[in-house]
């Protein structure tokens, strides 16, 4: 009952910046698994999962900062690739029920694997730049491994409900300390709820419609204040190829890179689980009580294209385009060139 894999990752950037620093890398160990405890065999199995990484930067700036620390852009052009070191992602306990129409999980959560999930917000194989990923950029997003509950179901055939609540200013380099008299005591959460529709619950990752309620709380100790948003997402499967979506949303304070923002594009694969190519246009305004007001909204281009060289090695180079860089002083538009790299076993 046990699965386990491993995965290293290398993102390497550069850019036409005047601004700051111009190139970003860094890599990524993960060893991750789960282990199928109780109910094997059945449609409602408990399982333990897991997930420890080490990220760690090559040179002096590590993608994660590039987009606000170097470019000036209002947003996270590789957002996993940092320079944490070893850390916790998942530790959590994941039930199934209703003979495997719905899920709930305890635990120390990542907030990314249930809140407005699609297939292109895969940043290690779809689009890195985070305009592309959970939230759109408009909605805040604790950090990995955050102590919480989250639960969704089939309501009908094609509807279905996904909610959490979990600690909203985790720290994910030691997620058990104080992690247990935050969630019973500070009373400092992110919670969401969110109302899908999809033909079927095996397409739900790919052929969806949703839209999702956010909330966080403030924190005196995180300096944080309150808000809450609304995100909204639309992907569709047409000839087992083409995936257009529109994805977008607006945030009320809470913390968020942009207040309003809005995604269009298409992901297009011709063989399954081969060569993948993305292309996304983002328009985004950024939050005025994360940033000073009057800043420029922005225009952000990225396309990808994912060659799969073998079944566990991907090689994926990528281009962005970023128009009016909000925090940007001296350039009124950036190219940013990328290289993905990817070992699975």
């Amino acid at each position: 009952g046990v699965s386990i894999g491993l995965d290293y990752s290398s993102v390497f950037l550069t850019s036409n910046n005047n601004a700051g620093e111009d190139d970003a890398s860094s890599g990524m160990f993960r060893f991750y698994g789960s282990w199928e405890a109780v109910g094997r065999g059945t449609n409602t199995p408990g399982s333990l999962v897991w997930k420890v990484e080490n990220r760690h930067r090559y040179g002096s700036v590590a993608p994660s900062g590039f987009g606000i620390g170097e470019l000036g852009y209002v947003g996270l052009i590789s957002p996993p690739w940092s320079n944490q070191g070893t850390r916790w992602t998942n530790l959590y306990w994941k039930q199934k029920f209703d003979e495997g129409r719905g899920t709930l999980l305890g635990g120390y959560l990542d907030a990314t694997d249930y809140v407005d999930v699609w297939v292109g917000a895969d940043p290690w194989t779809r689009f890195t730049n985070f305009a592309f990923s959970t939230g759109s950029s408009s909605m805040f997003l604790p950090n990995d491994a955050t102590l919480g509950v989250a639960g969704g179901t089939m309501l009908t055939e094609k509807m279905y409900l996904i909610g959490g609540i979990t600690n909203a200013y985790a720290d994910s380099t030691d997620p058990i300390k104080d992690s247990f008299d935050r969630f019973f005591s500070d009373n400092e959460y992110f919670t969401t709820l969110e109302l899908g529709w999809t033909p079927s619950q095996d397409q739900i990752y790919f052929n969806n419609t949703h839209v999702t309620l956010w909330h966080v709380d403030d924190s005196p100790q995180a300096g944080a204040i309150q808000g809450w948003g609304l995100n909204f997402s639309h992907i569709q499967y047409i000839n087992d190829k083409w995936m257009p979506f529109v994805r977008g949303g607006y945030a009320d304070d809470g913390g968020s890179l942009l207040q309003k923002s809005l995604s269009v594009g298409f992901l297009y694969q011709k063989t399954p689980a081969q060569n993948l190519l993305g292309f996304g246009l983002n328009w985004g305004e950024p939050n005025e009580s994360t940033f000073a007001p009057g800043l420029d909204d922005q225009i952000t281009m990225e396309t990808f294209y994912r060659v799969q060289v073998t079944q566990q090695f991907a090689l994926t180079p990528t281009v962005q385009y970023l128009k009016n860089p909000a925090l940007n002083p001296v350039d009124n538009s950036l190219w940013v060139l990328g290289l993905r790299l990817r070992f699975a076993l």
